[in-house]
């Protein structure tokens, strides 16, 4: 049957008439739906940048991977997903940690959602998800950036081939930066892509990153850098280098290297932002106890570019935090996970999300770790993903490691209940058969269904565009 692409996600999905064998409904949010995206029109694991060649460690400029980095809903069907910094989960030159100039990017998907029609006594899913890459649109800044030279290293000069006039395109190569500077320095053009918002007119993308960490705003059509938002100094480190474990070690504060601003979500109403680093500062880890296990993160106001608060988030059972989506204007869902599961060799334990509330959030600015810990926001647990997915015969060495996208979107109806949905992507390394097929790990995409009811008193309050989108 060919498939109906619905024009908005947030009009609702009208249910038909089900048969008995369909998932029973349980108390808490259910698994409505599971697709893969495994090509585009330009062909099997091919992106839409329309780059030519290969990048160092000869892969395609072109691979299509690591797509649930972060994800957004852009309303109606249409969502962005982001990879990271690359293809670099495969040995190239440990010098800079296998990373290679992969230019990050940012794909336009459209998720069509179709109730499925249930019959026989196999069980099935609520409905049938089909992603479509719709567009793929490269992150540059119209002003010079600082690339890596690459001597001693191994490799040759960091800058992209592509760079033009006005046009210098970030890098996921871990040497590209000024080696005279601390890590806010945002003429540098590394940049590992973790997470993305899209803003209330529809015209930008709010993105964070781990190399500063950054957050930075990027018009949607061209991926033209826009502006800078600044975030706390003690989040910076002073001393820079091509390898994460030399900056962890060469380094006294700061965010922790691959660990930096991690989650990001945007209120409601579109002027608040709130990043989180994925683990403790390195100021924070020296403490040890319970410090060693916070997270801060901070609200920064869109119109001023400013931080306004910081708080902070403790770690339960996970690794760290891989995103943060915001429920209303003062509650958030937050991804906190291990690094188990398909991808790593071994079964996922932690996959989780927990709901957070800052109405009466203490600021910790100015405080240290251990007094940080002891003045943490309040959580519960919202969601257990390996529960629900284990619950739907997906079994844990098949649940991604990396679930790291969150997102919020519209509304669906199934057997005459309304659900709010949960999305959430995988990160898979660019890695889509890393053995044999019956071992492959796509790039996959859950919804996840909730109600009212699951929210414990809380209200889910949509992000609504404020004026046209493109």
């Amino acid at each position: 049957m060919q498939q109906r692409r619905p024009s908005r996600l947030s009009i609702l999905v009208l249910a038909a008439v089900v048969l008995a064998t369909v998932q029973a409904f349980a108390a808490g949010p259910i698994l409505l739906a599971n697709g893969t995206l495994t090509g585009s029109s330009a062909g099997y694991y091919t992106d839409l940048s329309g780059l030519q060649g290969t990048m160092e460690n000869g892969v395609s400029k072109t691979l299509l991977g690591g797509m649930g980095s972060g994800l957004a809903w852009a309303w109606g069907n249409t969502f962005i997903a982001v990879p990271d910094r690359g293809p670099n989960a495969v040995s190239y030159d440990s010098l800079i940690d296998d990373t290679v100039t992969y230019i990050p990017r940012f794909h336009t998907v459209s998720m069509d959602l179709e109730l499925n029609q249930h019959s026989g006594s196999a069980p099935t899913l609520p409905f049938t998800l089909t992603p479509t890459l719709d567009k793929t649109t490269l992150l540059y800044s119209a002003d010079p950036l600082n690339y890596g030279t690459g001597d001693g290293l191994g490799v040759g000069p960091g800058a992209p081939t592509e760079n033009r006039p006005n046009t210098f395109y970030f890098s996921g190569r871990s040497d590209n930066f000024d080696p005279n500077t601390t890590s806010a320095d945002t003429k540098d053009a590394r940049f590992d892509l973790e997470s993305v918002r899209v803003s209330s007119n529809g015209r930008s993308l709010y993105m964070s990153d781990e190399y500063g960490p950054y957050v930075y705003e990027f018009d949607r059509m061209t991926g033209q850098r826009l502006r800078t938002f600044t975030l706390p100094d003690h989040m910076f480190v002073a001393n820079k280098y091509p390898t994460g474990a030399a900056e962890i070690s060469g380094n006294t504060s700061g965010r922790t290297a691959n660990k930096g601003m991690e989650g990001l979500a945007i209120t409601p109403n579109g002027r608040t932002l709130v990043g989180m680093l994925q683990a403790a500062t390195i100021q924070d880890a020296a403490l040890g106890g319970k410090a060693k296990k916070l997270l801060r993160f901070v609200t920064i106001d869109v119109a001023s570019g400013l931080t306004t608060h910081e708080y902070a988030y403790l770690l339960t059972t996970g690794s760290g935090v891989s995103d943060i989506v915001a429920l209303n204007d003062h509650e958030f869902l937050v991804d906190e996970r291990d690094g188990s599961g398909l991808g790593n060799g071994d079964s996922a334990v932690v996959k989780q999300a927990f709901k957070i509330d800052i109405t009466n959030a203490v600021d910790v600015t100015n405080m240290n770790g251990t007094d940080a810990a002891s003045n943490a926001v309040p959580k519960t647990l919202f969601l257990d993903l390996v529960a629900v997915l284990n619950a739907n015969g997906i079994t844990s060495d098949k649940i991604p490691a990396k679930l790291e996208g969150f997102a919020l979107a519209g509304d669906v109806v199934y057997n005459g209940t309304t659900y709010h949905t949960l999305w959430v992507a995988n990160d898979n390394d660019f890695l889509q058969d890393y053995g044999n097929q019956q071992n492959s790990n796509p790039n996959q995409f859950f919804v996840f269904g909730f109600t009212n009811d699951d929210l414990g008193g809380s209200k889910y309050v949509p992000q609504v565009p404020s004026v046209a989108r493109p």
